[in-house]
Order: C-alpha cells, then structure tokens, then sequence
C-alpha cells in the first residue's frame, strides 16, 4: 500500500480508542468538495511513508495505543489492504477502515475474517444524486446498495457518515437517506469545511438550523443520528 499520511496518535479517528490514523494515497471518487485533493489526484507528489517504518512504530507503541484507522483516499483500492491489516492485528492494535463503500467483496472478505473491528462507511448523498456527489458517474450503485447491506446484517461495528454540502444536499436527499439506510444504528452527519486542498473550492457550508433539521428527518429512521464538528 501507499501511504502519504500518519497522525500518530488521536482521540478524533476511531471512537472511543488512542489510535493512530494511516492515510493511503488515491482514490476511485472524484468528490468535488474532497478536502484531501492532492491525496486524492496527486499521491505521487506527496511523501511516501514507508508501511515497514508505521508497523514498526505500532508494535513500539503497542502497549500505549488502542487502534488504528485506516483512511485515505480510498484504502479499498489496494489489494494488499487485507495483509497490511493481518500484520496490525498481529501486533494486538483493533482497526477501523473508512471507506466509500465502491468494493463490497472487499468489506465482505475483511468482516468475514474478523479483520477489521470497526467500519466507517462515507453515503455521498442519495442514490439518484451519487454521480453528482462523487464526482464518477461510473460507479456502480448496486456496489454501494451492497455495502450498505453487509454492514447493517453483519457484526461488525459501524457507522455511516455524510459530508453535507450546501449546494448538494437538501432536506429531501436526508428523506431518500433515511430509507436507504433504514435501520442502521448509527449515522453522523458532518458539515463542510474548506480545507483549502479542495478538489473544486467555491462549496459553502450549511448552517446551524439546517443540519439539526437533517438530524431530526433522520432520526425517523436511524437509532442514533449525531452532528459531528463544530456546527
């Protein structure tokens, strides 16, 4: 795998853990309010970490941290994702994968093996604005109905996120959310922020009163809604 980031140690990544949050280059979605566009369109022009040198650090760090979170860009698209999480859990560290949710075979395989204990699945917006949102329109939806499937009947820890967008979410996408995940224990919604590495800059974020109208359309369907972020 390629990584171009490592936050040693964060209370922020993995809930409720001390872990340590890798960040792996590239991606499969061109999301145009992305907040990590040179991970995303320029790996390449990031420094490269070597995966030897963060396994060597978690097993030096073993008996302190608690987790770590793998994120990207899209960790999924790796193929040696599988045995780069056996070597973590080999060290003794639980691990957390965020993802979009584009590979199911490959969540299924990871939950299946026990090898990942929590999942954080990103839901872009509804099913007929995915395009859009992700920026792909080559993205297969039946992938993502996949994903959204294994998570909520398997028994892996989870949780489903949205960046809300101003300019590309409404209160109608939270209704059409809501049925798609029906069911699902917990979802967060997170608002948009211009981090300045913006895939195409110029989205704005959604005010207060908005999100905590999403929160309350969502929560007719989804045990524990929450706002995550300063709102």
């Amino acid at each position: 795998m390629n990584f171009h980031g490592f936050y040693k140690s964060t209370l922020l990544d993995y809930p409720k853990h001390l872990a340590a949050t890798v960040f792996s280059g590239g991606c499969n979605m061109r999301c145009p309010f992305c907040h990590n566009a040179s991970l995303v369109l320029r790996p390449h022009t990031q420094p490269e970490i070597p995966q030897e040198e963060i396994l060597n650090y978690l097993r030096k760090r073993k008996n302190i941290l608690e987790g770590v979170c793998i994120t990207g860009g899209e960790p999924t698209i790796y193929p040696d994702l599988p045995l780069f999480i056996s070597q973590i859990k080999e060290i003794g560290l639980k691990v957390k994968l965020d993802t979009n949710g584009t590979n199911p075979a490959v969540i299924k395989r990871l939950t299946e093996q026990n090898l990942i204990d929590y999942i954080a699945m990103d839901i872009k917006n509804s099913p007929e604005k995915y395009a859009l949102t992700s920026g792909n329109s080559a993205i297969p939806i039946d992938n993502i109905n996949e994903s959204i499937s294994l998570i909520l009947s398997g028994k892996t820890d989870y949780e489903f996120r949205t960046t809300i967008v101003g300019e590309l979410h409404t209160q109608a996408d939270m209704e059409s959310i809501g049925n798609w995940i029906r069911g699902a224990k917990a979802y967060y919604l997170q608002s948009y922020t211009d981090s300045g590495d913006v895939i195409y800059p110029g989205f704005t974020s959604p005010d207060k009163e908005t999100l905590y109208r999403y929160k309350e359309i969502l929560s007719a369907y989804v045990e524990f809604v929450d706002i995550r972020g300063a709102v």
